[in-house]
């Protein structure tokens, strides 16, 4: 089994390359995805983050109101933490679940947005970070995702800067270009990871 870190900052491409990924055979874990999971309705997870946060973080159908808790934990560094120390142990949990899951032959590809700044290149085998220039990820995420430039930037700004994450990468796979150019090199690396593995 190949242990990947896959990073990258917002608006980079990461999903994307992600996607690429699993359509070429990786076995893919998805921290954001399981991030949502662990505080589904009836999980110990939501029932935490309720204790923690109170009932103004549910919406009126019992699931969690996450702009609500973003509004609490976004700019307040202990809120934050306390929010962290409730998920980050439930995904990490559940990460171990589904890559044990996998086979010895695999190369499972942790999809995981904030490696860099949370210090965790050294859990893997490679890390690959999917990079963008920082101009093209604000067009992209007012463009595709309808930010105001004003918020896409402090999403930007709230995360490790480009620098930290390249500092960490063992391997590159540059997204500044058109979705054309992405497949090939997505299929390089690929290459590169079987024949690691």
């Amino acid at each position: 089994m190949l242990r990947i870190g896959l990073t990258g900052g917002i608006g980079a491409g990461k999903s994307e390359v992600s996607r690429q990924f699993a359509a070429l055979g990786a076995v893919i874990v998805d921290s954001d995805l399981i991030a949502r999971e662990v505080v589904e309705p009836g999980t110990d997870g939501l029932r935490a983050v309720v204790a923690e946060f109170g009932e103004g973080v549910l919406r009126p159908d019992g699931t969690l109101d996450r702009p609500a808790l973003g509004a609490l934990v976004f700019g307040d560094p202990e809120r934050l933490a306390a929010l962290n120390a409730i998920v980050h142990p439930l995904v990490r949990a559940r990460s171990a679940q589904l890559e044990a899951a996998a086979g010895e032959a695999d190369v499972v590809v942790h999809d995981v947005p904030l490696l860099a700044e949370n210090g965790l290149a050294p859990l893997y085998d490679l890390v690959i970070v999917v990079d963008a220039e920082d101009e093209v990820r604000l067009d992209r995420l007012v463009r595709l995702r309808g930010m105001a430039p004003e918020e896409a930037r402090a999403r930007m700004a709230a995360q490790a800067t480009r620098d930290a994450r390249l500092a960490v990468a063992d391997l590159v796979i540059d997204n500044s270009g058109p979705l054309a150019e992405l497949a090939p090199q997505v299929r390089k690396v690929w290459e590169q990871l079987r024949e690691r593995l």
